[in-house]
């Protein structure tokens, strides 16, 4: 090699050494990125997307709760406990409603939810006397609506699908006369927006129970009305006949029944009448006054009801429920209701015994309830 001794031997060398800590600087930065490299990095998950509330033409929400938080807000809701004043909530039901987050939670995660979601859930458990648990939930304390409103909740009765278990989203009165200490059922009138057993797995049941008579406010059995539409899943539409207990249970996911997937229960208030519609289809339509349904010239007191051809779809329709001139129950405010429950008999509870096969948890799901103003 040329330029071995001498002064080129002086700077090949100090050229060899610069070239030696690069090297080794290089090296050494490659190491540490190697190193680097090899952590597990968490992929970044971006934030679910909320939906906002709808926007209705004509409405404007006045009241809602999207479950969107960690817990029940209890600015809203009151949970109701216990067993009810007959020991059965007067439905012959098994079950004790309780505050546990074992029946009452707000959940993620739930297929098609917006959001979170408020989980009512019956269990099969011995709990103080009874061998069902169960959740109750009022608006009782924090609002009551009456006509000139929409009231609606997207709601997945996920697991109620064997007969005896049921799930309710319902109103009571808010309003009592001045002169009554408090006001017997059902002189002041129940509202059933859904009403959805394991029994009858293809249809709801949207109706309003009221009294034939004052009776001075005291309960008596026979004094007892009801006015009932059925929505069948798979029509969209009233059924042709009244269903009756059968076909559970029904395979998850099944479309044709309630347990398949959320819809959207609601009903319009009008000063009126009161409509009651799953996903924008109406299918009941109960009128307060007699002859307002069925227009025959004079006042007929039958109570009547019969389907009726409204843009292509069955629909029933139903009259009189104003029946004394001591209060007119649908002229007031009622609450709203979350309720699930386990049924003791087949005559007294709607949706019959609970079946021995029945399956538990049984949860449903409410994405949302939200309450609009017409203007």
């Amino acid at each position: 090699m040329l330029f071995i001794s001498g002064r080129p031997r002086l700077i090949l060398v100090a050229l060899i050494g610069v070239y030696s800590v690069f090297l080794t600087l290089f090296l050494f930065s490659c190491a540490k990125q190697a190193v680097i490299d090899t952590k597990v990095v968490p992929p970044v998950v971006p934030p679910a997307i909320i939906p906002e509330p709808i926007v209705y033409p004509g409405y404007v929400m006045v009241w809602n709760d999207e479950f969107n938080g960690t817990a029940v807000d209890f600015t809203k809701w009151n949970i109701e406990t216990g067993t009810g004043i007959n020991g059965d909530f007067g439905t012959g039901q098994l079950d004790r409603a309780t505050d546990r987050s074992e029946n009452i939670r707000i959940v993620n995660g739930i297929t098609n939810a917006g959001g979170g979601s408020l989980a009512v859930t019956t269990q099969r458990e011995t709990y103080v006397d009874r061998n069902y648990t169960s959740g109750r939930l009022k608006s009782d304390l924090s609002g009551s609506w009456g006509p000139g409103y929409r009231i609606e909740a997207r709601i997945w009765p996920r697991d109620v699908r064997y007969k005896g278990q049921g799930f309710a989203f319902w109103m009571m009165p808010a309003e009592k006369p001045d002169n009554v200490a408090s006001i017997m059922w059902p002189q002041g009138g129940e509202i059933d927006i859904m009403e959805y057993v394991g029994a009858i797995p293809r249809y709801n049941l949207g109706s309003v129970h009221y009294a034939w008579s004052w009776e001075n406010n005291l309960y008596q059995s026979w004094n007892h009305g009801h006015q009932g539409g059925y929505y069948g899943y798979s029509g969209k539409q009233l059924p042709s006949f009244n269903p009756a207990y059968g076909g559970w249970p029904v395979a998850a996911g099944d479309s044709t029944a309630g347990s398949g997937r959320f819809h959207i229960y609601r009903i319009d208030w009008y000063q009126e009448r009161m409509e009651f519609s799953i996903d924008n289809q109406v299918y009941h339509i109960h009128y307060f006054n007699d002859g307002a349904a069925f227009d025959n010239g004079i006042a007929d007191g039958q109570d009547q009801a019969a389907p009726a051809t409204i843009d292509g779809k069955l629909v029933l329709k139903s009259e009189y429920s104003n029946h004394f001139a001591e209060w007119s129950p649908f002229e007031h405010a009622f609450y709203i209701l979350f309720t699930t429950g386990v049924g003791g008999n087949d005559n007294q509870t709607y949706g019959g015994a609970i079946t021995p096969d029945g399956v538990f948890p049984c949860s449903t799901f409410i994405d949302w309830v939200r309450v609009y103003k017409r203007q």
